[in-house]
Parts: structure tokens; C-alpha cells; sequence
């Protein structure tokens, strides 16, 4: 075997590692909470070393912003999927809404416990980088929102974004009470008021 070869096979495990160690991560700090689960308990479910986890992260709260990004772009994964098959704006702002109840409905080791990274941005301190990226996530999805608004309200932008905004914490509150209550139906219902909303526009 080539030297060459050696590296892609190291570079090839390293990457599969970084994976596992994700995925363990991701079970974990949805399940447990984040200051809750530490490297041993991580490394024993991603089935690697202790030092495979600082060869691929710098140190826990690396992990934890990986783990956070990570989460934001399955969500994004969701949403383009669930934006696919709209049809218009209006079906467009329901995606966001799908896209949080098909998160909803996926099977937790625990039952569902709300949105992974504002359960992860609570345990956080102020000025951790980790709430920064949930906050950018959040606005990230009010303007989704309000892009598909804007559509549908041409000519009133002050509208659109002020109802983007309604919309979204309408949104949040359904998580909350979904993550209390066990399950999705709070954002099915969020979904159905969102509806009815925007057929009033």
C-alpha cells in the first residue's frame, strides 16, 4: 500500500469517526441535555477512543457547536424537501411548519423533548458561541418566512415582515408546548392557525 493510500485510508477512518461521534452526540444531548452527558458517555456509544474525539474536535463545546450546526442543517434538509412540493408562497411558509413537525415526529430515544437547539442554547451561558448559532438558526427561519411572504404581499413589506414575525413566535410556542406535551400535535395545530392566518391576507 502507497503512501498515498495509507493517508486516504486514515483520512477515510478519521472521517467515519467524526460521524459516529456525531450521531452519538446528537442521541445523547437531545436525550440527556448537553451538561448532562459527558465525553465517556459520547465516546462508549460512538464506539471509539477517547482521543479519536480530540482528533476531530477540539474540546466538548466544539462537539456541542458541531453537534448545533449540525441540527440546523437537518432542518434546512427537511424544509427544501417539504419546499419541493409547494406550490406558491403560502405553501411555502406551511413548509417551515412541516419541516418542524416532521422533526417532531422522528423517533427519540426518549419521546420528543422540543427543538433540540433551544434545549441546548437553555443550558448554555450567555455569550457561548453555541447560542449564537441556535439564535442564527431562529432568524434564519423568520426570514425563510417572511421571503415567502414578501411573495405573497407584494408591495407591503412592513406586512410581511411584521406577520413573519407573528408567525414565527406562533411557531416557537408550539415547540415549547410540544416538547412539554411529548409530542407534535401542538404544531399541527400551529400549522392549521398559520393557515388560516394567511388565507386572511
Amino acid at each position: 500500500m502507497s503512501a498515498a493510500d495509507v493517508s486516504t485510508a486514515g483520512t477515510g477512518r478519521r472521517r467515519r469517526a467524526r460521524q459516529r461521534l456525531l450521531e452519538a452526540a446528537a442521541r445523547r444531548f437531545y436525550a440527556d441535555g448537553v451538561a448532562a452527558t459527558g465525553i465517556d458517555t459520547i465516546t462508549a456509544e460512538a464506539g471509539v477512543a477517547k482521543m479519536s474525539l480530540y482528533n476531530n474536535f477540539s474540546s466538548k463545546a466544539d462537539l456541542v457547536r458541531a453537534y448545533l450546526d449540525a441540527r440546523h442543517e437537518e432542518w434546512l434538509g427537511l424544509y427544501q424537501a417539504r419546499l419541493e412540493g409547494a406550490g406558491g408562497p403560502r405553501e411555502g411558509v406551511l413548509a417551515v411548519f412541516d419541516a418542524y413537525a416532521d422533526h417532531a415526529a422522528f423517533a427519540y430515544e426518549h419521546g420528543f423533548r422540543g427543538c433540540g437547539l433551544l434545549n441546548a442554547a437553555a443550558e448554555l451561558p450567555a455569550g457561548d458561541e453555541g447560542r449564537t448559532v441556535v439564535r442564527a438558526h431562529k432568524e434564519e427561519v423568520e426570514q425563510l418566512i417572511a421571503g415567502h411572504l414578501e411573495q405573497l404581499l407584494p408591495g407591503r413589506p412592513d406586512e410581511a415582515h411584521a406577520t413573519a414575525e407573528h408567525l414565527s413566535f406562533l411557531l416557537e410556542g408550539a415547540m415549547v408546548r410540544a416538547g412539554l406535551e411529548g409530542e407534535g400535535d401542538r404544531v399541527q395545530h400551529a400549522r392549521s392557525m398559520a393557515a388560516a392566518l394567511l388565507d386572511r391576507l
